[in-house]
């Protein structure tokens, strides 16, 4: 039985995640990607273009794939097409487009009669029209990822200095600007089928410090009730429920806003550190719901009675990383600790201030969030990293 993967570049997501859970599985995996050279060796891939729903279709047809899936934010919506097409459960196309565009997915909200954002759509090369009483305000591209040219701004004059600026690196991208919503950044974990939604859990998200919204740290913090019952009558008003997804938020006097929804599973290795802390083997659940088994067939777990906690190392400048850790995992009492390298050494690279910027990332994961904490910190100071510049 062939499942197929649609992806750009290789993930710890696919790699280590949904490969090894196809072959648990009992499936062959295929990979589809327009990008097949930059793939390890030892991973089917095939030459495929993965942004055209047509292509995937024709390279999934004459095998009878079981199951097509993506975990890229870039291509939800042509696989989701694609899976229509070819009979296979998947996400509904609609709801992957509304994800992925932020103007949209603001507008489907408001619609709803759910939450109101101030939004401005800046096509390339139009000057930016934006009312003063909308500042402070971010800019970011309205099909971005990864907090990549995401800016917050505190007038016009630095408003039209960044796109200006985003605009030297990507002349054709369309932006947005609307107001910045106060407040700590969380998030929400979801898996659902085609009748019910489940909540994995979330993350306290802390943020280094402005203009760029570069992600730190993330503390296991699952949504309280209110919360929860807010956050799914506003995926309802995207149509998202299949599959998996990540949702970015805030509260506000007690009312979720969203910040934005990854129709995938939250990324930067956190997919498989939440598979860890949850005790399931997360990926597999996933491909079980793209084979199209019930929500109800997954043993998710009603509770969970432990703590976790991510640190990234990021690059303080730009160059070439010289010396840096190895994969690790250890023992500190109680908590399990882990390292992986999210660069490689030797590689030269551009300080972004955004998720670009990881060297690595640190885990804990124990009975407690002071006892986590403690051997994290611990951890950390028994690591180093060099940057020559």
């Amino acid at each position: 039985m062939r499942l197929y993967l649609t992806a750009l570049n290789p993930t710890d997501a696919v790699l280590d995640g949904f490969l090894p859970a196809a072959a648990s599985l009992g499936l062959s995996a295929t990979v589809l990607t327009d990008r097949p050279a930059e793939w390890p060796a030892g991973v089917r891939v095939a030459r495929c273009a993965v942004r055209d729903p047509a292509a995937v279709v024709a390279a999934g047809a004459p095998t009878r794939a079981v199951a097509l899936l993506s975990n890229s934010d870039h291509l939800q919506e042509a696989t989701a097409i694609a899976a229509r097409k070819l009979g296979l459960p998947g996400k509904d196309p609609d709801a992957a487009r509304l994800c992925k565009d932020k103007a949209a997915a603001r507008r489907a909200i408001a619609a709803a009669g759910l939450d109101l954002v101030r939004t401005v759509t800046v096509d390339p090369g139009a000057t930016p029209d934006v009312p003063t009483g909308m500042f402070p305000a971010v800019v970011k591209p309205r099909e971005g990822v990864a907090s990549e040219d995401a800016y917050l701004v505190a007038d016009h004059a630095e408003l039209l200095a960044r796109v200006a600026e985003i605009r030297c690196r990507r002349p054709d991208v369309a932006l947005v600007v609307e107001e910045y919503l106060a407040g700590e950044l969380r998030t929400f974990e979801t898996l659902g089928d085609v009748t019910e939604l489940a909540s994995l859990g979330g993350w306290h998200t802390g943020l280094g410090p402005p203009p760029t919204f570069t992600e730190e740290s993330l503390a296991w913090s699952p949504p309280a009730e209110q919360a929860c019952t807010q956050l799914r009558a506003r995926l309802d008003a995207l149509g998202v429920g299949f599959g998996a997804c990540h949702t970015e938020y805030v509260v506000s006097e007690g009312r979720v806003r969203l910040i934005e929804v990854n129709y995938r599973l939250i990324g930067d290795r956190m997919d498989l550190i939440l598979a860890e802390l949850l005790g399931v083997p997360l990926f597999e659940y996933v491909i079980r719901l793209h084979l199209g088994e019930p929500l109800t067939a997954l043993a998710l777990p009603d509770t969970v009675d432990r703590y976790a906690r991510v640190e990234y190392v990021c690059a303080d400048r730009s160059g070439r990383l010289v010396a840096a850790p190895g994969p690790l995992d250890t023992v500190h009492g109680d908590v399990r600790l882990g390292c992986r390298p999210l660069r490689e050494v030797g590689r030269a690279a551009e300080r972004t201030g955004t998720n670009r910027d990881y060297l690595a990332v640190l885990h804990g994961i124990g009975p407690d969030e002071t006892t986590v904490r403690q051997s994290l910190a611990a951890l950390r100071s028994d690591l180093q990293w060099t940057i020559a510049e």
